[in-house]
């Protein structure tokens, strides 16, 4: 059920945000030299890696510099990409992803192989279900770039508090996952997004 859910919704949200997608793939372009998406590798179900599709909002070559992004004023981040990731634009290719059957339009958000090797065996746990474009983790960490941005070390606040936080949210997810907490999640990430 879920999986036909997520084909149904993504399917529908391609096609009416398709307009949108080409808009926003001309001012990427026309704002800095590079694609319009941005690939990266990101650990999916089983702890198998695949790519996840963003539209980017960086200078290219920036994921070499860090993988942290620290507050919306990085340096990294193109003038039409602060709009992007302001209002989460960038996150729309993912309905591809979801559509492809690497992702869920909910679950847990995909981390990166670098920080996913720092997992505890029973935080290895939240690898048994398909990652998601949202969570409940991802709305109360909305605004972690700015959290991160007021760190004295972003990457061990991120490490040693962030995100085991979010992972226990998202292990409480699993454990009681369901089709109408999903449809809360959604609701409540278009609350969070439209705010």
């Amino acid at each position: 059920m879920k999986r036909i859910f997520d084909i149904t919704v993504s399917l529908i949200l391609v096609v009416l945000l398709l307009p949108l997608m080409l808009l926003l793939s001309l001012i990427i372009v026309s704002d800095s030299r590079g694609g319009v998406f941005f690939f990266q590798k990101r650990v999916g179900k089983g702890n198998t890696d695949f790519n996840i599709i963003k539209f980017r909002t960086m200078f290219s070559g920036s994921d070499k510099k860090g993988l942290l992004t620290v507050g919306m004023n990085d340096s990294r981040i193109t003038r039409s990409g602060y709009l992007l990731r302001k209002y989460k634009l960038d996150e729309i290719p993912q309905l591809f992803n979801v559509l492809f059957g690497d992702m869920s339009l909910v679950g847990p958000r995909p981390e990166v192989r670098k920080y996913v090797d720092l997992y505890t065996p029973e935080q290895r746990k939240v690898l048994s279900v398909k990652p998601g474009i949202t969570d409940y983790a991802s709305i109360k960490y909305r605004n972690e770039n700015e959290i991160l941005k007021k760190a004295a070390d972003p990457e061990q606040l991120y490490i040693n508090e962030i995100m085991p936080e979010k992972i226990a949210i998202n292990l409480d997810y699993i454990n009681s996952a369901g089709f109408f907490t999903d449809i809360r999640i959604l609701v409540l990430t278009l609350v969070a997004v439209f705010r």
